[in-house]
């Protein structure tokens, strides 16, 4: 099975090629692939396939060839993952299976159409802009804090620290405690804490994130999304530029009246071929 290794600020994804939708993928196939001692290791699996070859991208192949299946690192299917799509984009770039242009170039998930836009090592996706709908608490062992609900093509809770509390202490090695009933389907959670001022942009927040199906990451792209948004409505604005420092970079989310811009780097750093046969079962 080939395979390439990348990765967004930190937050990592090994990519199959399987442009005819041939491949046999498995939940324990991927959590095993994801498994940092005896798999690969990775956040996630991103599984290139043309979206007219695959059951759900389909009914959008014609609006654009490629579908990106991710797959989080416990063998769970998510609806979508920012960071991922810049690195699934990313490949398509380097492996000359598309062509950055002009125009933005549309990529099939289980939430839509992504846009997105290469300039050097910076790929930034269009994705829906973030509703916020709802409150509630996440609670880490005897903390409970209270958050916001958001939507962006994926469910996130969006938690304030107080004051006097500093995100690096934050034990997040279990996963936070959350509201099934506001959450059905799971959620992932950003803690956040203001950041210091930022030239060119409206705000600076610093995250961190439990992934739902992941555990920690060192970032989140549609995180960093509902974290922005979060921050523009607590600065009394509809749009606008933040910046959001995760544990493995800087992402700069832009919020417009319609859509959200996620930009940041996006790397490849090994190909190679996996012995399947070899992984845990």
């Amino acid at each position: 099975m080939e395979f390439t290794k990348g990765h967004g600020t930190g937050n990592d994804f090994v990519i199959l090629p399987d442009p005819d939708g041939t491949l046999d993928l498995t939940p324990g196939l991927v959590a095993a692939i994801c498994d940092r001692r005896r798999g690969l290791g990775a956040d996630g699996v991103l599984r290139v396939v043309r979206a007219a070859k695959h059951p759900v991208g389909v009914a959008l192949a014609g609006e654009a060839e490629w579908f990106m299946d991710y797959w989080n690192s416990d063998g769970s299917i998510a609806e979508m993952c920012g960071n991922g799509a810049r690195v699934f984009v990313r490949y398509l770039v380097d492996t000359g299976l598309a062509a950055p242009a002009d125009a933005a170039l549309p990529v099939a998930t289980r939430a839509g159409i992504v846009r997105a836009r290469v300039d050097g090592d910076t790929i930034a996706v269009e994705m829906r802009r973030p509703r916020l709908y709802d409150a509630s608490t996440a609670t880490l062992g005897g903390l409970t804090l209270a958050g916001t609900a958001v939507d962006v093509g994926n469910p996130h809770l969006v938690c304030a620290l107080p004051a006097g509390l500093d995100l690096p202490t934050l034990d997040l090695t279990r996963a936070p405690e959350f509201d099934p009933a506001v959450f059905p389907a799971g959620v992932n959670v950003e803690f956040t804490a203001p950041g210091g001022p930022v030239d060119g942009v409206d705000g600076h927040v610093l995250m961190r994130v439990y992934e739902r199906g992941s555990a920690e990451t060192l970032s989140c792209g549609t995180g960093a999304c509902a974290v922005a948004a979060v921050a523009l409505r607590d600065l009394a604005r509809e749009t606008g530029v933040v910046a959001v420092d995760v544990p493995g970079g800087r992402l700069t989310v832009t919020v417009t009246a319609d859509t959200c811009w996620l930009a940041g780097p996006a790397l490849l750093v090994a190909t190679g071929r996996l012995a399947s046969s070899n992984l845990p079962d």
